[in-house]
């Protein structure tokens, strides 16, 4: 479904996929052990505040939002068991978004991954389910800007190490961050809504209000939706 889009757009020349909900149904299995942590750090945050508050967020803003709005503190130690826990709940359960390796096959632009989260992370999740020989190396984290999404500071990142114009990137984000981060940056975001978190009305709803270039939640159609807008 188009929401809004300019037909005088110049040809993209490169795809930045976000990672988490995008390349792997992960959001599930994250929030979990996120709102696991913060109860054992002392606050009650239910699965539709969490997502509400930290979708698509870096660590070190939801730390930061945690310590400013719900006046909790998460140890380093409880931040390394969450990781450790997180990392043994992909090896055995994450899977990739369905039809997305093949997405990735049909299309023949250049294309990285911009995450908000950690490259190690990342390289976990696309080893996992298969996906790692798409992107190599081209593998960029919010650890590696100074501001994390919604701010476009690590799509901006991503298009000058790839060295293509901000406005010949598609961005394919599933989190009002990251829309709100692309479209900062000046690229055309495709929002995505294919993702095992991402099946509510209000979650299609937040993703509306932000006007995205476009929204789908097939990653079969995607190559045919490059295609339509020129490349």
């Amino acid at each position: 479904m188009i929401i809004s889009g300019v037909t005088n757009n110049p040809p993209a020349e490169l795809v930045i996929f976000d990672c988490d909900g995008v390349l792997v149904d992960s959001e599930p299995l994250s929030m979990r052990v996120l709102l696991e942590t913060i109860a054992e750090a002392g606050a009650d945050i239910d699965a539709e505040q969490g997502y509400e508050h930290f979708l698509g967020k870096s660590l070190a803003s939801v730390i930061e939002i945690l310590r400013r709005d719900y006046h909790i503190a998460v140890s380093d130690d409880a931040l390394e068991k969450m990781r450790k826990r997180l990392y043994a709940f992909f090896e055995s359960e994450l899977r990739p978004i369905p039809g997305i390796a093949e997405a990735l096959a049909s299309i023949e632009l250049p294309r990285c991954v911009a995450s908000s989260s950690q490259v190690e992370r990342v390289k976990l999740s696309l080893a996992v389910t298969g996906l790692a020989p798409f992107f190599g190396d081209r593998i960029f984290s919010a650890s590696m800007v100074d501001n994390g999404k919604p701010a476009p500071d690590l799509f901006l990142h991503a298009a000058r190490e790839m060295q293509i114009e901000p406005a010949r990137c598609i961005v394919i984000e599933d989190s009002p961050a990251g829309v709100e981060a692309a479209k900062r940056a000046g690229m055309r975001v495709f929002a995505f809504l294919g993702g095992s978190h991402a099946q509510t009305p209000a979650h299609r709803q937040s993703l509306e209000d932000l006007e995205p270039f476009l929204i789908f939640d097939d990653m079969a159609a995607l190559h045919g939706l490059i295609e339509s807008v020129g490349v």
